[in-house]
């Protein structure tokens, strides 16, 4: 049996204030106002002290929301209008929906999930929605969990473990220390210095460097389609890979977090074939003191971008840290002004920019482990399902004593067997890493992770992997079925060079180019050719590219000459 109801909370105390949004906030409201809110909106689930009172978990999350100031604010804005403004109130209301059960279901905590979950469904109204919808999970009256859904406007994954962490100081009776963080009025009035300013415009340059010249996605390969993914979560929990951890940063003297970050990076690109590995690295933007503990929503991602030209883990790992600090350094940027240029890249490039494989190392924030039973080594267990826009999330929980990831990968890419198969890869490479310096060509061996099999047909063209069939393909229904033929002219360093016979229908390289741009997104596996020749009929050997060179050419050019 099941009572639900709700609790109206008042609060008042601290400053009303207002000011610009930050550009962590600026990045997050543009993500809201696109995407679904199930997919944006984030989740949490905090256990509660057993004996607390319901009447003190909430007096603790009415101090909370007075304590800082992001639970207070709401952004103001002009309907159809972007907020371009946040507003912290000295004063209010929010609700507490109290779920009280006589039993819960043998997964109580799997259960408390799926609460917060549905909170996530519904779309915050930014200009006056609380920034939490937050549920207590009863039995009998007592409280079990706190189960609450957030809006990413105003916190991210790391905001809510403090907030955790605060919380069950307050329920422990323990005087807080003052807030000295940024709050997000601090944290933009800082981002408008000089300073500010100049490290916005570095990081532009930085991610500008690496989207010009990396891989335009990590897994361009076969059944790679589609820009949202519906995956599995899969959860490694392994003694083994914590001991092995610790091994290896001992004996090569680099930190835990690089060592596991290289030996990932080594793994997905590996796996994927690649000469580096790009990657969004979200929560290591926090690494300045004033945002390590800050109730905000930080999350601008750091892109990593580390050359695997090297012949072993040792010497990898030697190169990671600095490419992890230089990504690190440049994670604070204006999101529109970086969404335009990488707009403006992608069509003189002729790509989609992926951010289809992203880290976030959460191990260092304040947070209860999850612990269980001991389980045979390592363990790997399986999840619910969510939709994400990536093909590989990792999410690192802990690293001592024991190593706890979560991972999504995109079904399409990795059977069942193979996507455990890359955590447990993962494991023995930090147990051989542990011992001696680990040759990268070793690594199907070493871990069982083999590379992917693209066939013949694929090439790697500008920095990225190509199917010149498949751009052929997609570039003929972008023009309604004409026939086309893709040339693979990577050896002379030209890239592709695509013929297309538009019959009696006037075609330029521009319109063609446009229309293959359009058709882009989702499709890893397809890059625009540097070069369009437009003739008027297909050659009768249309395979072959000595017969369309024989043609009378009506137009030619890179069709990069104007938007369409």
């Amino acid at each position: 049996m099941t009572k639900t109801y709700t609790v109206t909370v008042r609060y008042a105390g601290g400053e009303r204030r207002r000011g610009p949004v930050t550009m962590g906030q600026a990045n997050m409201i543009r993500c809201m106002l696109r995407d679904e809110p199930e997919h944006i909106n984030i989740h949490d689930v905090w256990p509660v002290p057993e004996g607390t009172p319901t009447e003190s978990a909430i007096d603790a999350l009415r101090a909370l929301v007075v304590r800082h100031e992001a639970l207070r604010t709401t952004f103001p804005h002009a309907p159809g209008e972007a907020p371009r403004e946040q507003v912290v109130a000295s004063e209010g209301e929010f609700t507490v929906t109290v779920v009280d059960h006589t039993e819960l279901p043998p997964d109580a905590a799997g259960y408390a999930d799926s609460v917060a979950r549905r909170g996530r469904v519904d779309r915050f109204r930014l200009d006056r929605d609380f920034g939490l919808r937050v549920s207590l999970v009863a039995v009998d009256g007592a409280p079990v969990f706190v189960a609450l859904a957030a809006s990413h406007a105003v916190t991210d994954i790391s905001a809510l473990s403090v907030l955790e962490e605060d919380w069950l100081g307050l329920l422990a009776g323990r005087t807080l220390p003052a807030v000295t963080a940024f709050t997000p009025l601090d944290l933009a009035a800082e981002e408008a210095t000089p300073g500010g300013l100049r490290r916005s415009e570095a990081s532009l340059r930085h991610w500008e460097r690496i989207i010009r010249t990396g891989p335009q996605a990590m897994f361009a390969e076969p059944g790679a389609v589609g820009t949202e993914i519906e995956a599995e979560q899969l959860t490694l929990r392994s003694r083994r890979g914590a001991r092995a951890l610790a091994l290896v940063a001992e004996r090569t003297g680099g930190l835990p977090s690089t060592v596991l970050l290289t030996a990932w990076c080594a793994l997905v690109a590996h796996r994927t074939g690649q000469s580096s590995c790009v990657a969004a690295v979200p929560t290591s933007n926090r690494f300045l003191p004033r945002l390590a503990r800050s109730v905000n929503t930080v999350s601008q991602d750091a892109l990593l971008s580390l050359d695997m030209g090297v012949p072993s883990f040792d010497a990898l790992l030697r190169k990671a840290w600095g490419a992890a600090l230089n990504a690190y350094r440049h994670s604070q940027f204006d999101a529109v002004r970086l969404w335009d240029m990488i707009d403006a890249v992608t069509h003189e490039r002729g790509s989609r920019f992926a951010r289809d494989v992203v880290f976030n190392d959460v191990s260092t924030l304040p947070a209860a482990p999850a612990a269980g039973p001991e389980q045979p080594e390592p363990d790997v267990v399986r999840g619910p399902a969510q939709v994400l826009p990536t093909r590989v999330l990792t999410f690192v929980h802990e690293t001592a004593p024991v190593l706890r990831l979560g991972m999504w990968v995109d079904p399409a890419l990795f059977t069942p067997d193979e996507s455990e198969g890359f955590l447990t890869g993962l494991v023995r490479l930090l147990e051989a890493a542990a011992v001696e310096d680990v040759p990268l060509a070793a690594l199907t061996g070493v871990t069982g992770v083999r590379p992917v099999e693209r066939g013949a047909g694929w090439c790697r063209v500008d920095g990225s992997w190509v199917s010149p069939s498949e751009v052929a393909d997609v570039l003929s229904g972008a023009l309604g079925g004409v026939p086309v033929h893709v040339a693979d002219d990577a050896s002379e360093g030209d890239g592709l060079t695509a013929f297309v016979a538009c019959g009696g229908t006037p075609l330029t390289p521009a319109e063609a180019h446009a229309a293959l741009m359009d058709d882009l997104p989702g499709r890893p596996g397809v890059l625009a050719p540097r070069r369009y020749v437009i003739v008027r009929d297909a050659p009768t050997e249309a395979d072959r590219t000595g017969a369309w060179l024989r043609l009378p050419i009506l137009r030619e050019g890179a069709g990069r000459d104007r938007r369409m």
